[in-house]
């Protein structure tokens, strides 16, 4: 069975799956037994790693560490095609489609493609959907791309049904890591309402409630990330879990 299936499967018994992200920046060295820790004792059901920009070669390094000791999948989130790792489980193989920058819809993902192949990971097609969340983001600032406005879901609405009619497995509707505005429920549920693929949802969650909030708009995954770096405990990680289980 995939890592995607598998997770999937679990929709049937759950409302959302709660995935963490690590970011593998040096950083994050001395936290990431913290963090993967963490998320084995609170019922994370699938740990991403990736960012926008990572500024040493140590990302294969780090996956490998963090998928010795994860107890959950390992995906990939990756911010370009030089960061790919065999030591994950599979890899969202992302296009932003928010973005006109052909570099980030199909030229990093030719770079990547005949390496994804190589390693033999899991593809999990994923249309990326960057919101406005009320401040600059390292996504919008890397990729030379403009958030689409929250307050048009005709638009978002418009890419993400695009996304599914190209093949897309999920729609990734994103906010931006710590964004002062996460994505407005209302959007979520027109989103998730209008397509016949899950929606993840991911970028300033602050509280259990806030993640829970996601879910009963629609979200088939809920993503946090700076969680995890500022509280890498399991109590905290363990409420987020519970609140997106059981939503």
């Amino acid at each position: 069975m995939t890592v995607f299936q598998s997770l999937m499967d679990k929709l049937a018994t759950q409302s959302a799956n709660y995935l963490m992200l690590i970011d593998p920046d040096a950083k994050n060295d001395d936290r990431l037994d913290d963090m993967v820790a963490a998320a084995n004792g609170a019922g994370v059901d699938a740990i991403l790693v990736g960012g926008s920009l990572i500024v040493d070669d140590g990302m294969d390094r780090r996956v490998a560490a963090i998928k010795e000791r994860a107890e959950a999948p390992v995906i990939l989130f990756p911010g370009s095609a030089n960061q790919l790792s065999r030591h994950a489980d599979a890899i969202l193989f992302m296009s932003l489609l928010s973005g006109r920058n052909p570099q980030y819809l199909i030229g990093e993902q030719i770079q990547a493609a005949p390496v994804v192949r190589e390693m033999g990971l899991e593809t999990i097609a994923t249309g990326y959907l960057l919101m406005e969340g009320g401040s600059s983001t390292s996504v919008e600032i890397v990729s030379g791309t403009k958030p689409l406005p929250a307050d048009k879901p005709d638009i978002i609405l418009a890419h993400a049904l695009a996304g599914q009619y190209m093949g897309m497995a999920v729609i990734y509707l994103e906010a931006g890591s710590g964004a002062a505005n996460p994505v407005p429920d209302d959007l979520i549920k027109i989103v998730a309402s209008s397509l016949d693929i899950p929606v993840i949802v991911g970028g300033g969650l602050r509280t259990p409630a806030d993640a829970a909030a996601k879910v009963r708009a629609g979200a088939s995954f809920v993503v946090t990330g700076s969680i995890a770096e500022e509280s890498p405990d399991t109590e905290t990680l363990a409420a987020f879990a519970r609140a997106i289980h059981t939503a």
